[in-house]
């Protein structure tokens, strides 16, 4: 009984803290919109290097319902959050610097 109940509050504990990593501000360069889709490629900062955004791929995300990407331009420097769902990545906050 005892095992199961660490179990349980193990698992919780690996979820919350899957879930807090996973809505942590990051900060990256926008390569690509679709407006009609509702996607945004970002090409994420590398943290604690100089001269940021020199290669490196970009992800595609799903902006979350409500999300405007009107203002957004290829180029742009934004700080974002991410969430995952189904295997889905949808952006939750999206800022322009």
């Amino acid at each position: 009984m005892n095992a199961k109940i660490i179990l349980a509050g193990t698992l919780s504990l690996a979820l919350v803290s899957s879930a807090s990593v996973a809505q942590q501000s990051l900060t990256g360069t926008v390569v690509k919109i679709d407006r009609i889709h509702g996607t945004v490629a970002i090409r994420q900062t590398q943290n604690g290097t100089t001269g940021a955004n020199t290669g490196g791929s970009s992800e595609e995300f799903k902006a979350q319902a409500g999300l405007s990407l009107d203002a957004l331009h290829a180029g742009d420097r934004v700080t974002y959050s991410v969430a995952e769902t189904a295997g889905t990545k949808t952006i939750t906050k999206l800022d322009k610097k």
